[in-house]
């Protein structure tokens, strides 16, 4: 005859489980087992984030690199010099420059077509440059936002008048601006950069007007 088995006597209880004692044992592992499960995929999720974070902090350009195209306006210039009689000003600047932008602009008001550049400069700041062909005062108070000029400055032989808005401010990116005037037209360099940069500019294009005359 077979021997029934007797209840195995717990230790701290001195006496075995009742039914109802080891009902409430295994629910309490069990609720133990869900929960280190919940911590440990709460874990892997978090290394998983960081992982995805880190991988866009690799890739995604820092807001002081200036994500923007690079356009050739050496090869913009060409193609557009069969739409104007005066020639387009090509400044050539050294390392470091690069631009985003370059077209001919026609303004809807006094039609006058203007050559514009923008510019990247070493200092990752902003410069443009506007060639208004036969253009007047009027274009250029428009182009520089009112600004005011305060001086004037010899560039490479050229003399410039000087728009310093740096401290007053009111004028959006014409902080600073420097223009010149021939016969064919006004010549403007202006925006965020410091006047050194923009006097940099300001004589690449002197030397190309020299070299046009």
């Amino acid at each position: 005859m077979s021997r029934q088995r007797q209840p195995a006597i717990v230790a701290e209880l001195g006496r075995p489980e009742t039914p109802e004692e080891t009902l409430a044992r295994k629910a309490e592992a069990s609720r133990k087992r869900r929960s280190r499960q919940t911590i440990t995929n709460l874990w892997l999720s978090l290394i998983a984030s960081l992982g995805v974070v880190l991988v866009l902090v690799l890739i995604v350009p820092r807001g002081d690199q200036q994500f923007a195209p690079d356009v050739d306006y050496r090869q913009v210039a060409q193609e557009a010099q069969g739409a104007v009689d005066a020639p387009l000003v090509v400044p050539e600047l050294g390392s470091g420059w690069r631009s985003n932008s370059a077209e001919l602009r026609t303004s809807a008001a006094d039609k006058i077509v203007t050559w514009y550049i923008g510019f990247l400069t070493p200092a990752k700041d902003y410069l443009g440059f506007s060639q208004g062909v036969d253009a007047n005062p009027t274009w250029l108070s428009t182009l520089l936002q009112k600004s005011r000029a305060d001086s004037t400055t010899r560039i490479g032989g050229r003399e410039w008048t000087v728009y310093d808005n740096r401290e007053t401010g009111g004028h959006g990116n014409v902080e600073y601006a420097l223009s010149t005037e021939t016969a064919d037209g006004i010549y403007a360099v202006y925006g965020t950069a410091d006047p050194a940069e923009a006097e940099q500019l300001a004589a690449a294009v002197g030397k190309d007007l020299d070299a046009n005359e």
